[in-house]
């Protein structure tokens, strides 16, 4: 039986790629995504999802807003990286939907007591609406299964020598979530830089002829782009967002080291996730972080389902 997925994403590019992997993964059932800040705001973040999921005939997968930081800006960065829209600046058609009434913290909440252990929460984004859901529940963080994408515990940040850029934007959440949470896998950019994407992949999307091959191509050659300025020594752009749904469908893809976890929230290193000194001998431990990642086994995967996808929607 497939296990229930809730995709909390700051619909970036590969938020997108996200979105469509937790689609055409048969391990999964995606029952909701909801939305966050990062990438764009909010309201972008769910117009995208939203657009997305149409176009790869999914109108019943339902969308809900999340919360946003007061004072969150866009950052220059992220719109390079991105696009002002955050997809690239692919054109998409808008959805014929709006996202739900409910609120994303609320619609999480409700989720883990309705499921169970049979329910996994994928943030891609920062840690804001997963922390909320933590304060509005007592039992939340007990019961949550989450993978998340953030943090960097063996290489540098990405926003700055210390701190990864969903991590960066919320810290204070991330460690409340850290330290309140006892099921917790960490993919940071440890594993996710290894999992490259070049133009010989997205090629083969464009050759498809199809809406999907058309968006996938576009948005993630505007990705690739971008990472030829900001990290050319990488040779391709990373599957951030994609592998941590990989791995909430296939935890063998990565290797963890068991750990307690926190984030510098003060001083220079502010965003770091890093070990909890003050945990160091609990036998027990809340987090596991991926330190290692069958690379081609990923990729492999992730071509084979993006593609199966996007073969199936309209030619153009």
């Amino acid at each position: 039986m497939a296990r229930k997925l809730i995709l909390d994403v700051d619909t970036g590019i590969d938020d997108a790629l996200a979105i469509a992997y937790a689609l055409a993964s048969p391990e999964l059932d995606l029952i909701g995504v909801t939305c966050t800040y990062g990438n764009v705001e909010v309201d972008q973040a769910v117009r995208n999802s939203l657009a997305i999921l149409e176009l790869f005939g999914r109108t019943d997968v339902p969308v809900f807003a999340g919360p946003q930081r007061d004072g969150f800006e866009v950052m220059e960065i992220s719109q390079f990286i991105h696009g002002v829209n955050g997809i690239g600046e692919a054109k998409l058609y808008d959805a014929s939907r709006a996202a739900e009434q409910q609120s994303a913290v609320d619609f999480m909440v409700q989720s883990v007591h309705r499921y169970g252990d049979d329910l996994v929460i994928v943030p891609v984004g920062p840690l804001t609406t997963v922390a909320a859901a933590v304060e509005a529940d007592e039992n939340f963080a007990s019961r949550a299964h989450i993978v998340f994408m953030g943090g960097a515990l063996t290489v540098p940040g990405n926003v700055t020598p210390c701190a990864e850029a969903n991590i960066n934007q919320d810290p204070e959440a991330a460690d409340f979530v850290f330290r309140q949470g006892e099921d917790i896998t960490m993919i940071g950019l440890d594993v996710t830089l290894q999992t490259l994407l070049t133009t010989v992949e997205t090629k083969q999307w464009g050759d498809l002829g199809t809406a999907g091959g058309d968006f996938l191509a576009t948005a993630t050659n505007y990705y690739i782009k971008a990472y030829e300025t900001t990290a050319p020594h990488l040779g391709g752009c990373g599957l951030h967002d994609p592998l941590a749904v990989a791995v909430a469908a296939d935890p063998s893809l990565v290797d963890t080291l068991a750990i307690n976890l926190k984030v510098d929230t003060d001083g220079e290193t502010r965003g770091r996730t890093i070990g909890d000194e003050t945990c160091l001998n609990d036998p027990v431990k809340s987090a596991r972080v991926a330190v290692g990642v069958d690379v081609d086994r990923f990729l492999e995967e992730f071509m084979r389902r993006l593609t199966g996808l996007a073969r199936e929607t309209p030619v153009v």
